[in-house]
């Protein structure tokens, strides 16, 4: 399945994911964002099952923001699995 997902609060402008059917990551691109660290955690969850890359990235802030793009990333990955 793959979803395409519009992050508030960050530097990224979307986030695109693709999961199978037992809910792992196989695909994560951010568009935007500081190129750096978004395809260091794109890279890190890839693989990975979409549950336990939201409990490891949910809550993570970015500075003052109350978010970033990995806590997006989570959000995306809710909203994802939902939709399943």
């Amino acid at each position: 399945m793959d979803y395409r997902f519009q992050p508030r609060g960050v530097c990224s402008q979307e986030i695109q994911l693709s999961l199978d059917e037992n809910g792992v990551i196989t695909a994560c691109r951010f568009i935007g964002g500081c190129s750096g660290n978004t395809q260091g955690v794109s890279r890190l969850v890839t693989g990975m099952k979409a549950g336990d890359a939201i409990a490891k990235l949910e809550g993570i802030r970015c500075g003052p923001r109350p978010t970033s793009c990995p806590d997006q990333l989570s959000k995306a990955l809710k909203l994802a699995l939902a939709e399943k």
